[in-house]
């Protein structure tokens, strides 16, 4: 009886973990429909509903995307990653974050954008956009799967876009999202 239970436990809490991370039993991968969305601030409350935040600057016309995917096209091993995961941009530069693969969203990260700035939140399956409004560095996460590594960075040139590394570097990460971040600041020469 309670070799039964347990499996019966263990049979459950893998569907529930295949369902919160988009698994699929029927052999349909499509996903779902991507709709797009402007950033809001990562204060949001869920008493009000969510309103497009304004810029914090002028976009300038350029768009960078980014990808948010379930496994890496170029890397079969890479599971839960954004591509690219380093990303150069100037001030007023816009960030699309395209969700690729369903069950993804990207939020700044506290502590890892430059002194003053809003940051962002985005929303499971839909795609957001953020314009980057100084220099500095940008960390970023996907919410549901920060621990299991799946994050990047945004560094924005300009004058004083050093300013926040030490303190985006002295953030502490669950699971496999410190290691990301250190090679990430390697890979970025910082």
């Amino acid at each position: 009886m309670k070799r039964t239970y347990l499996m019966g436990a263990t049979v459950l809490a893998s569907a529930l973990t295949l369902a919160a991370c988009g698994g699929r039993t029927d052999g349909d991968t499509a996903p779902a429909p991507a709709e797009e969305e402007t950033a809001t601030a990562p204060a949001e409350t869920e008493e009000a509903p969510a309103e497009a935040a304004a810029p914090e600057v002028e976009p300038n016309g350029t768009v960078i995307e980014i990808q948010m995917l379930t496994r890496d096209p170029d890397d079969p091993s890479g599971l839960q990653v954004f591509k690219p995961r380093l990303v150069t941009a100037k001030v007023g530069d816009t960030v699309k974050f395209v969700p690729t693969d369903p069950t993804h969203q990207s939020s700044s990260i506290d502590g890892m954008v430059p002194e003053g700035v809003q940051g962002w939140r985005g929303e499971i399956n839909k795609e957001v956009s953020y314009v980057l409004p100084k220099p500095g560095v940008y960390g970023y996460q996907c919410v549901p799967h920060y621990a299991a590594g799946m994050i990047g960075l945004i560094i924005v040139e300009g004058e004083g876009m050093e300013d926040n590394v030490e303190a985006a570097k002295a953030v502490t990460h669950p699971g496999l999202a410190g290691r990301e971040f250190t090679e990430i600041f390697e890979e970025a020469g910082l």
